[in-house]
């Protein structure tokens, strides 16, 4: 998997660092953060509308859009994927990594 995103990750990175006509990622870039933001925030929403459907396909289809447009953002904001990678295998490693909640009990 990390191969696949590797890859496309360095699409996108290509496509900021050398812009090709009628390039759908060149266009975010050329249109900036705000537009890269709007963009991610209407796919994690359709994302979340996907899940609750019935439909694996459709869910798929979404969870890869979300995902390449969040490397659309990393990308202009000069986040490298390995720290992205890094930070996912820091928190795999854990053990018991469920946050502790303090209860507070209000009839004390």
């Amino acid at each position: 998997m990390n191969d696949t995103l590797n890859k496309l990750y360095q699409v996108v990175l290509d496509r900021k660092a050398n812009p090709q006509e009628g390039s759908y990622t060149c266009y975010l870039f050329d249109k900036g953060l705000d537009k890269i933001l709007k963009k991610v925030g209407e796919e994690c929403a359709e994302t979340i509308i996907a899940a609750k459907n019935d439909s694996d396909p459709e869910l798929v289809g979404e969870i890869s859009d979300l995902i390449y447009h969040l490397m659309v953002m990393m990308a202009e904001r000069g986040i490298p994927l390995e720290s992205v990678t890094e930070e996912l295998d820091r928190r795999a490693m854990k053990i018991g990594n469920l946050k502790q909640m303090k209860s507070v009990d209000k009839e004390s």
